[in-house]
């Protein structure tokens, strides 16, 4: 039986979603709960932010990779705007790491794609009511990461290195790295051998793949 909601009124949520079989799906099974009310639905970063300053959301359900930025580093621009609204981050797949960016930041919680739509329902009632929610899977590394007890992958990159990164990420070589970092190109080699070493990868693309699930990269 669904928990009593904490409003007086359905809890209002902001559905932020790209593909539209995914937002009609999760729309369809929320609003089928008299407690839950989906105002509005976005497809982007923007359209979030000026959706949940007209529509004044209890919850917004917002999607981790949206094509115009990252759903996490979303969450404090949308609790500037509204520092009462409690913001579930939705996501294919997560990382103890990407979990602890969503509570440092302030958010409300990370539930994955994975889970099914009453688990999704149940988290965004207790998110409603001022709880932290965190996938199961998830939850033991948050605490770890946030108490400093375990750190994350990529945690001891230096700057030079984390820029270096960056770059691997944006699809350039080797050569156009030391270029756009302005040392030679031997350095620049040193660098990314470096990244790979300190995230366990064997190449380039798969030091690229493991950052992404990180959330080391946007």
């Amino acid at each position: 039986m669904p928990s009593p909601s904490p409003h007086d009124r359905p809890v209002r949520i902001l559905l932020v979603e790209d593909h539209d079989m995914v937002a009609e799906a999760i729309c369809l099974a929320l609003e089928r709960s008299p407690d839950l009310q989906v105002v509005a639905r976005a497809a982007s970063v923007a359209s979030a932010l000026s959706d949940a300053r007209r529509y004044e959301p209890d919850v917004v359900l917002m999607d981790r990779r949206l094509p115009d930025g990252d759903g996490v580093t979303a969450i404090a621009d949308l609790r500037a705007l509204a520092p009462d609204v409690r913001v579930l981050i939705l996501a294919g797949e997560g990382s103890g790491s990407v979990a602890a960016r969503v509570a440092e930041t302030g958010g409300a919680g990370l539930i994955l794609k994975a889970r099914g739509l009453s688990e999704l329902e149940d988290a965004v009632r207790r998110v409603a009511a001022g709880e932290v929610v965190f996938d199961q899977d998830l939850l033991g590394d948050v605490l770890g990461r946030l108490t400093g007890r375990e750190p994350g992958v990529g945690a001891n990159l230096t700057p030079r290195e984390r820029e270096a990164l960056d770059l691997l990420g944006e699809g350039h070589s080797t050569a156009e790295i030391s270029d756009r970092l302005g040392v030679a190109l031997n350095t620049g080699r040193n660098h990314v051998q470096r990244v790979l070493e300190k995230l366990g990868a064997r190449s380039q693309l798969e030091a690229v793949t493991i950052a992404r699930r990180e959330g080391l990269l946007g």
